[in-house]
């Protein structure tokens, strides 16, 4: 049998197996790739007051987004100065006045300034001002607040530039939370959810409810780092109950032009955000890594006040309608992540219409170069 293990890989194929378990590349892949890219913490109206906050943990990172005394919003490492104990606890809480380690009881104010050290004067030679709350790169962009681990590079708004005057209509900066941060853990490897979420071909084979929902009409493209898939609700035979329910039900939202009123849109800002819009609500989803097979789905709808019962029921039927996918498409990384780990399986060709996960290689074999190997080097 020939072996063409040693053998480049073709622009053409998809990344090496190997590269969805490795814990060498896994590494090189979180300082090369997710490290320098914009992550997404909160939505400003997650905190609207003095003292709320949102925690998201990235790596080996715990970050904390919290609205400040002066009504700003502010990011920093939720961890202590002193010996490292995270400081606030859970996904989302409020700590009005102040933030206190429960370990020594240092003591920050809700701008990150340090205001009271138990035992100060034991401690040599000490300046509060060198111990303030360590903040990271931060940008606010359609009233959500972004970080970055590592500085450097484009700015959020600069990223969503191409598609910024079709996502203006929507409102985003007025949105409102539609219940808490959903957590949900997957045994597979970051990119086999990233890679889902832009295979556009399982559409018509893995979701006959979403197939039904948006029939031939879905589409797809790459615009610099966002990557738009699209569909438009319409008349199919594969309706089931909850989408036939979905097109009778959805009611016109006038803030919207035409087209966009029974429109579904993804965009996935590389490498692990995703921005799904549909005309009743919107949401947002982040893969988040944790080993090379484990990843965090990280998750919260945001909606505008509208107290129709139309779209009240529209909103329970587009919830529906994607837990059934969300259920389908983790069976199907879990086959695929598994499938991967046979001896037979190095790489598979993709298709001149797969534009995104073409472009998905190409960015992770640019940024960590192990990757044009068939093999582990």
């Amino acid at each position: 049998m020939f072996d063409d293990s040693a053998m480049p890989v073709h622009t053409g194929e998809s990344l090496p197996s190997w590269t969805y378990s490795d814990p060498d590349f896994f590494a090189a892949e979180m300082e090369a790739v997710v490290r320098p890219s914009w992550q997404l913490v909160c939505h400003r109206n997650d905190i609207p007051n003095v003292g709320d906050y949102v925690t998201l943990d990235l790596l080996n990172d715990r970050l904390v987004a919290l609205r400040t005394r002066e009504g700003g919003v502010r990011v920093f490492h939720n961890v202590c100065r002193h010996r490292g104990s995270r400081l606030l606890e859970g996904s989302s809480g409020s700590c009005p006045g102040r933030i206190r380690c429960p370990y020594h009881a240092w003591t920050w104010d809700l701008e990150g300034t340090l205001i009271n050290v138990p035992y100060e004067r034991d401690f040599e030679e000490f300046d509060r001002a060198q111990h303030g709350l360590a903040t990271v790169e931060t940008e606010e962009f359609l009233g959500f607040i972004w970080a970055r681990l590592q500085p450097g590079g484009p700015s959020v708004a600069d990223q969503f530039a191409p598609y910024i005057d079709e996502i203006k209509p929507y409102r985003f900066e007025e949105m409102q939370p539609l219940g808490r941060v959903t957590l949900r853990p997957r045994v597979v490897n970051w990119k086999q959810i990233a890679d889902n979420y832009v295979d556009a071909l399982h559409i018509p084979v893995a979701h006959p409810g979403l197939s039904g929902l948006v029939g031939n009409t879905y589409g797809m493209e790459v615009k610099g780092d966002i990557h738009k898939m699209w569909g438009d609700v319409m008349e199919t035979r594969k309706d089931c109950w909850s989408t036939r329910a979905y097109k009778n039900l959805l009611p016109p939202v006038d803030h919207l032009p035409a087209d966009k009123q029974r429109h579904w849109v993804y965009y996935r800002l590389w490498p692990n955000l995703a921005f799904d819009i549909y005309p009743d609500q919107m949401d947002f989803m982040q893969f988040i890594p944790i080993s090379p097979t484990e990843t965090m789905i990280r998750e919260i709808a945001y909606v505008l006040p509208d107290d129709r019962r139309e779209m009240k029921a529209a909103r329970y039927l587009n919830w529906r309608i994607n837990r059934e996918v969300n259920a389908e498409d983790t069976a199907i990384i879990n086959r695929v992540q598994n499938g991967m780990g046979d001896s037979s399986f190095v790489t598979g060709p993709l298709a001149k219409t797969e534009v995104c996960l073409r472009d998905s290689a190409a960015r992770i074999r640019e940024a960590v170069p192990s990757a044009r190997h068939r093999s582990k080097p």
